[in-house]
């Protein structure tokens, strides 16, 4: 609590100099201060026919001011939050207001020290990586402490030391857990002279993290177990790209680990990530590979969901963007066990060709598969201990996802655009539980037709027509949007989603928003009003469930 206020103090001196100096600033001053804020409102109306959520408060705001300030070769900063209450979606004990970000960073010549709050990542992120993510309600930053060191040019070695983010009532609540790590990089052609002409340019990396943890004991079967106090993990990345080749890899292992996440057993983790890739001018294809085994991995073995997570373990899908694919039936890694594949090839048909025509067409295909672990039952103390066994690093039985889609982009003319898409879904509801509705595989096909047409300048419409068809869960899906943009300032929209493959007609329900947005400089403020259906949001392949609302909403961003 002390080091929080003397925090506090040292940013409120910094912040109120920035002010002083933007009023009259000293003619040799190099101060600055910047920051943007953000707020989000909703208010909610019942409406029984989509099963609308309607809090005590009948509304919400959820609120984030961050300021920065900069001096020479000194930086601090500080976020303000205000929750009255969160958002319905955001995690309910967020509330009140105050200081959910805040601290000092120096920065000069090969040193980097940051006190306070902290966002970094280590490699991929498969040992460690704290990020916010406001529109998902995720925030894991370090408490602490963070050096970063460049003794030569190529070089990079990082330190951090502290708590996470676990909570926010008022104030940052964090976690019971200590995280320690450190991370070494090491670029070989710009370290070593006689390889910064060769066309063969190679990355090796490496880390180790840790988390402290009070120790307890637990009774299973008539058989006491003591949880370890530490828990650590050790990773090794390398990187080689060769003129049009790349390729990069990790791998982490980590020790006996009990957990919310495993139901307490003492399994060993481990994960690897590759990814390898073509690419030139029109033309490219990737393929990455993922293999996840009992990896969740906290600075609090009893949290779950989104709470402090030390590492981030992406998924192998592509991120969809159109509403039906992205919300309906979106994947996430499933953190103790999954094996997957995928792979994109890209080409672009030169302009003036048969296929390319006046302007070029872009095609692309991207196939992603993954299954559960190649693992087998283990009966006994082995399986108090232990869980299960791995016997290879194949493909299990359990399918979890098949995503398989097509995308084409053309330009017509100078007025208008189409980008036509296709997708595939096998979705398991049972390992990502997306849908109260149906338990099983969903067998999906989406498509999308998007086209824009540019009125005169700065007048545009663009219009989409989204169709989902499937026999389980809810049936079929189709959406309609209608975007008008009258630039800089202005856009105007409205989106109907209806479910008319429901089996239950009382369930068909037009999902009917509308939306108006005004820009002007780095401002921007939208209102909308209208019914949303319950559903899953995602970045980055995290996911958050959104109930079903009906009601006004407000967003207003700016910045300086």
């Amino acid at each position: 609590m002390k080091r929080t206020f003397r925090l506090t103090v040292v940013l409120g001196l910094f912040c109120s100099a920035a002010l002083a100096q933007e009023s009259t600033p000293p003619a040799d001053t190099k101060g600055q201060l910047h920051g943007n804020v953000q707020t989000l409102f909703q208010n909610y109306n019942p409406d029984e026919a989509i099963g609308a959520q309607v809090p005590d408060a009948k509304a919400a705001m959820n609120s984030y001011g961050n300021f920065t300030y900069t001096y020479g070769n000194i930086t601090a900063g500080l976020r303000f939050e205000s929750y009255q209450n969160a958002i319905l979606g955001f995690p309910n004990r967020f509330k009140g207001s105050g200081i959910g970000s805040r601290y000092v960073r120096y920065n000069a010549d090969n040193l980097d020290i940051t006190v306070g709050n902290f966002y970094e990542q280590f490699g991929n992120g498969l040992s460690f990586r704290t990020y916010w993510e406001p529109n998902l309600g995720i925030d894991n930053a370090m408490d602490g402490v963070r050096i970063i060191f460049r003794p030569i040019k190529g070089v990079a070695l990082k330190a951090v030391y502290g708590q996470q983010r676990f909570d926010f009532s008022s104030r940052i609540i964090n976690g019971d857990g200590i995280v320690r790590g450190i991370d070494g990089e090491i670029n070989l052609n710009e370290a070593i002279q006689g390889l910064s002409e060769k066309a063969l340019k190679v990355t090796l990396g490496g880390s180790f993290v840790s988390k402290y943890q009070a120790g307890q004991t637990f009774e299973r079967d008539s058989t006491v177990f003591n949880l370890p106090n530490n828990v650590a993990a050790t990773a090794g990345r390398l990187g080689i790209v060769y003129k049009n080749l790349q390729f990069t890899g990790e791998y982490v292992s980590k020790i006996n680990d009990p957990n919310a996440d495993n139901h307490y057993i003492f399994k060993k983790g481990q994960s690897i990530f590759m990814n390898a890739g073509y690419s030139k001018k029109g033309f490219g294809i990737t393929a990455s590979a993922k293999y996840v085994d009992n990896m969740a991995f906290r600075s609090d073995r009893d949290a779950l969901l989104f709470d402090v997570p030390i590492n981030f373990l992406p998924a192998i899908t592509r991120q969809h963007t159109y509403n039906l694919a992205a919300t309906l039936y979106p994947y996430a890694t499933v953190l103790n066990g999954e094996v997957g594949v995928s792979g994109e090839l890209f080409y672009t048909f030169k302009k003036e060709s048969k296929l390319g025509g006046k302007y070029g067409t872009y095609i692309s295909l991207n196939v992603a598969a993954v299954n559960s672990l190649d693992t087998s039952h283990v009966g006994g103390v082995d399986e108090l201990i232990n869980g299960y066994k791995v016997n290879s690093f194949g493909f299990g039985d359990n399918k979890y996802v098949r995503d398989i889609n097509v995308e084409i982009r053309k330009k017509i003319n100078k007025s208008w655009n189409i980008n036509y898409l296709h997708y595939y879904f096998e979705f398991n509801t049972l390992v990502t539980p997306v849908t109260q509705d149906f338990k099983g595989l969903v067998y999906a096909h989406i498509d999308v037709v998007d086209v824009q047409y540019k009125i005169k300048p700065k007048h545009s419409v663009r219009m989409e027509l989204q169709s989902l068809l499937t026999q389980q869960d809810k049936g079929n899906w189709a959406t309609g949007l209608v975007e008008y943009t009258f630039s800089p300032h202005w856009s105007f929209a409205v989106m109907d989603q209806y479910n008319y493959g429901n089996e239950n007609p009382e369930k068909r329900v037009h999902y009917l928003y509308g939306n108006v947005g005004y820009s002007k400089g780095a401002s921007r403020i939208m209102i909308g009003y209208g019914k949303r259906r319950a559903g899953i949001f995602c970045i980055g392949g995290v996911c958050r469930a959104v109930p079903a609302s009906n009601g006004i909403e407000i967003n207003l961003t700016s910045s300086f």
